[in-house]
């Protein structure tokens, strides 16, 4: 058998090697968020509705989750070179065909087949990056790895805003060609496959596994990104497929534990780095993509900006992160202990939540946040890195990919739920907001009936009638009423999420040392 020390490179290999899987990496996760800013382009275009036109990023979503699982198998069968050339290949004709499409359908089925090449690379990526690197060194490829995954949900909105403004959206799909013919070129000549031994026959092939793993994480996904706008369990669709998942989540696990060959090896989850570091992926998924979705909302919503000026103001942040990564992953090469650098990362990302609490106002700008959000972008540095090392440190052979796969797919399930909760949270708070306000609203009140009155001399000034201004007074008072509501709720929103994050620091600090070096002769399979 191959011992797993022949996949490690040197020098120039190794370059190449990182520079191709943090590429396809970008690509896959800037994608997920690119085509938001373009959806009332591709609206007008097609001729669709702003519900159709949604399910673009709902099927690239959908077909991400399904895949992620499956990739340690789909590794082991076709080996890890070709794999990882056919879902560039898979990813980039998509994109073709993306940009080519007719029609609203076309366009969501392209890029479900997008999403299902799309998924594959994350995780192959981090694989890749981690047993290119020897042991000692795998903080280091993290942290490389990291900067990929970090800085491209914030990269997608504003290169997404140029092109639009500039070009036009086919070509948000276009920019992925010459770069997937490029990857596909460099793993084909640098990239080598481990041996994982004897491919299974098609008989042997868990088809059981894989139906259910489709109904788990497919339906659980739907409802997830469904849920609000449908208002959850009031639709029937949502309940149908919440039981659909629940029941597919079930005979999947079953499945998995029985099956001689399974499709996700679930008895990988043994290992107790793995396990905590899924369970902290997954909070890290919250926090990063929740944030990620709160921050261009609130900025567009109650500031009125535009989408690229809302997708700009994250791109420091994201750079803060990409530089803090290569010295948290010093801190882990030299030994310093994962939960005190994770500990600090929650610790940090509770400051930003609290700062952040304390500055929303109406007249809050771009200055505001800039440090605001340089403080977010070394918290997420000091959790990445220590948590996904954690995870993979002390994996051997096949166990690499899939522990990568577990965490790649826990991670975006967390950032699905995190926005989920969010968009719940807010549509439902700034309800109770505007309530609260509207009661303390009296037309009995003097200094209402002062506003009141001021705003109606205003609107007379301006030649209204008096029917028309005391209705145009009322109005405004009304929608004053609702802007307040919206910037209470982004505050409790923030101030939530900081104390979920303060909440976690006391668990991470009471988990045992765990061993994360092993002797490069233990990693043979």
């Amino acid at each position: 058998m191959l011992q797993q020390e022949s996949l490690v490179e040197y020098g120039f290999n190794r370059a190449i090697i990182t520079i191709t899987a943090i590429m396809c990496a970008l690509l896959e996760i800037i994608d997920t968020t690119i085509v938001n800013v373009a959806l009332n382009e591709m609206k007008g275009n097609l001729g669709a509705t702003l519900n159709d036109v949604s399910w673009v990023i709902t099927s690239y979503a959908i077909a991400n989750v399904i895949i992620v699982p499956m990739t340690s198998w789909l590794t082991q069968q076709f080996g890890r070179r070709n794999y990882f050339a056919a879902s560039i290949i898979v990813f980039t004709v998509a994109s073709f065909l993306c940009g080519n499409a007719t029609s609203i359908w076309e366009l969501i089925i392209f890029r479900f087949i997008q999403g299902m090449g799309g998924g594959a690379l994350l995780v192959t990526s981090q694989t890749i990056i981690t047993e290119v690197y020897p042991q000692e060194k795998r903080g280091m490829a993290q942290a490389l790895y990291g900067m990929g995954v970090i800085v491209g949900p914030t990269l997608g909105p504003p290169l997404g805003g140029y092109i639009v403004d500039n070009f036009s959206w086919p070509y948000i799909f276009y920019i992925n060609i010459p770069i997937g013919i490029i990857a596909t070129f460099l793993t084909l000549q640098y990239v080598k496959s481990p041996n994982y031994g004897e491919k299974r026959k098609a008989s042997q092939v868990d088809w059981w596994g894989i139906a259910f793993l489709i109904m788990a994480v497919g339906s659980l996904q739907y409802v997830l990104e469904k849920g609000q706008e449908h208002d959850w369990f009031e639709d029937n669709t949502i309940i149908t497929f919440a039981i659909i998942s629940f029941f597919g989540i079930y005979f999947f696990i079953w499945r998995e534990l029985v099956a001689k060959y399974p499709i996700v090896d679930l008895r990988v989850l043994k290992n107790k780095n793995l396990a905590i570091g899924t369970m902290l992926s997954f909070i890290l998924g919250f926090g990063l993509y929740g944030s990620t979705f709160v921050i261009p909302l609130f900025t567009q919503n109650s500031l009125g900006w535009t989408a690229l000026q809302a997708g700009l103001l994250l791109v420091p942040s994201s750079l803060a992160t990409g530089f803090m990564m290569p010295f948290v992953g010093t801190a882990v090469q030299k030994g310093v202990p994962s939960k005190y650098l994770i500990s600090l990362g929650f610790s940090i990302f509770f400051g930003y939540s609290l700062w952040a609490y304390t500055i929303i106002t109406p007249f809050t700008g771009e200055r505001d946040f800039f440090f605001i959000l340089m403080l977010r972008g070394i918290g997420l540095g000091f959790l990445f890195v220590p948590t996904t090392t954690m995870a993979l440190s002390t994996l051997k052979g096949k166990e690499v990919g899939q522990g990568a796969a577990f965490t790649g797919m826990v991670r975006q399930l967390g950032g699905s739920f995190g926005i989920a909760l969010i968009s719940t949270f807010i549509s439902r708070q700034s309800t109770l907001h505007r309530a609260n306000l509207i009661n303390h609203i009296s037309p009995y009140d003097a200094n209402v009936q002062q506003r009141l009155e001021s705003m109606k001399a205003n609107f007379l000034a301006q030649g209204s009638t008096v029917e028309r201004a005391t209705q145009q007074a009322n109005q405004l008072m009304d929608s004053m009423a609702t802007r307040q509501a919206m910037l209470l709720t982004y505050m409790d929103v923030f101030l939530y999420i900081g104390i979920f994050f303060l909440l976690c620091v006391p668990f991470v600090l009471m988990l045992k040392p765990v061993k994360t070096n092993i002797a490069l002769s233990q990693t043979s399979h």
